[in-house]
């Protein structure tokens, strides 16, 4: 960090080391705190800083529950982690089961910017004609073609960034639509070249298929995270090829449930094999999410952390 004696600073590793014209001036290295310094180091005013490009991801939004979390939390949570792009995925966010319009813009309202879905997104039929006119709302692009919407998005975040948000989904244990492999190839074709800062959301049962795409599409995308489980999994990292991966960013919604649902009515389910009504639980709610630090210009990731907030 370059410290100036009004405890200002600039990362060193941020600007590649100390610049040819800062012979002879001292400088106070700090890995935490900023300290003062005595002595005014020669920063020049057109010395530009690199564009700060922070994703954040939110898993499944659960019903109302998981919505009020998300709205309490969110503006915080941009300013504090200097967000430049909001996505989350909602494809349980009407009342566990689906998306509507109404509820698509009422996220969209918080100040999420893309939101991606899974198998859930046709639960409700007043989506589907919502989905071809509003492309921040993704739905898997493996889905036969004459399904409505898209699963990819292209479009600018907060700091100026071209990015992609490309929306696909597993068949191993789900229904077997088109191979997502397959289908990661045909979207990554699509994307401009220029759009380095590309995410992908695999909404996937198996953490095999999950892991075995991470690892195909590592070096070409900044970062792959699952949902669709509900629970998420510790083995955040950035993999070699500079891909950031997690298997699956857990729920945003009630802990106290069976994966999002009322606990008694899936046990009871399980104990009797008849058939219940499911609801959303309500109880304890957490927001589970990861942040992702890209380098804009590569595309790159420089790491990912998960997030918890309740």
């Amino acid at each position: 960090m370059l410290v100036s004696p009004q405890g200002e600073g600039r990362s060193l590793k941020a600007l590649g080391g100390i610049p040819p014209y800062s012979i002879g001036v001292e400088y106070e290295v700090v890995t935490a705190h900023v300290v003062r310094s005595a002595f005014q180091p020669l920063v020049r005013e057109d010395w530009a800083l690199p564009i700060t490009m922070n994703i954040l991801f939110i898993g499944d939004i659960f019903a109302s529950p998981g919505r009020r979390i998300v709205e309490h939390h969110l503006q915080r949570i941009i300013s504090d982690e200097k967000i430049s792009l909001a996505i989350a995925n909602a494809e349980n966010s009407a009342g566990g089961f689906g998306i509507t319009p109404s509820v698509a813009q009422e996220l969209f309202g918080m100040g999420l910017e893309v939101l991606t879905t899974g198998n859930h997104v046709w639960d409700k039929r007043e989506v589907y004609d919502f989905l071809p006119r509003e492309p921040r709302l993704l739905r898997p692009a493996n889905y036969p073609d004459p399904l409505p919407g898209t699963g990819l998005w292209v479009g600018k975040a907060r700091n100026g960034v071209q990015c992609a948000v490309l929306n696909l989904q597993g068949r191993v244990h789900m229904s077997s639509i088109d191979d997502p492999f397959k289908k990661a190839d045909e979207l990554l074709k699509q994307i401009p070249d220029e759009v380095k800062v590309r995410f992908v959301d695999f909404h996937a049962e198996a953490t095999s298929e999950k892991v075995a795409l991470g690892w195909y599409l590592d070096g070409r995308v900044s970062a792959l995270v699952g949902t669709h489980t509900h629970i998420p999994t510790a083995d955040s990292r950035v993999l070699s090829g500079g891909t950031a991966y997690q298997t699956d960013c857990g729920m945003t919604g009630p802990y106290e449930s069976v994966i999002g649902v009322e606990r008694q009515a899936v046990l009871h389910r399980f104990l009797t094999q008849l058939p219940v009504r499911f609801e959303a639980a309500k109880g304890w709610v957490e927001l589970r999410a990861v942040v992702i630090d890209v380098d804009e210009e590569t595309g790159r990731a420089r790491s990912i952390k998960r997030l918890t907030e309740v």
